[in-house]
């Protein structure tokens, strides 16, 4: 057991982490594992609904550095290929749609001359 402080919370802080990591893990490998059912069923719909489960997981993965981000890329594509050759069509990913500030409203406008001060 460790005696100064700052090793207690070390050992505190790897269990919590390693409690985190071996969760995303689990859920990724349980994703990749219904996919892979999912193919062997030859359900189109099935497959479409395991394959973007098995995505979002490998994201989450990646993201929390679980795994690496090419490995995850890796993965994606593998999936997508498979998910293709059973004959599922490939679904385009919309980008969430956020409204940002008009860029008026943090520079000064173009057709203002610049203030300047009276001479006395």
């Amino acid at each position: 057991m460790p005696i100064i402080k700052s090793a207690k919370k070390r050992v505190k802080v790897t269990a919590k982490a390693s409690a985190r990591n071996s969760r995303t893990r689990r859920n990724l490998r349980d994703a990749l594992k219904a996919f892979s059912r999912a193919i062997e069923d030859k359900k189109p719909d099935k497959i479409a609904k395991a394959q973007a489960n098995a995505i979002r997981a490998i994201d989450v993965a990646a993201k929390k550095a679980v795994i690496h981000r090419n490995k995850a890329a890796r993965y994606k594509s593998q999936i997508s290929a498979q998910a293709k050759a059973a004959g599922v069509k490939q679904v385009k990913r919309v980008k969430s749609q956020t409204k940002s500030p008009p860029a008026t409203a943090t520079k000064a406008k173009k057709n203002e001359p610049a203030k300047s001060t009276p001479k006395k």
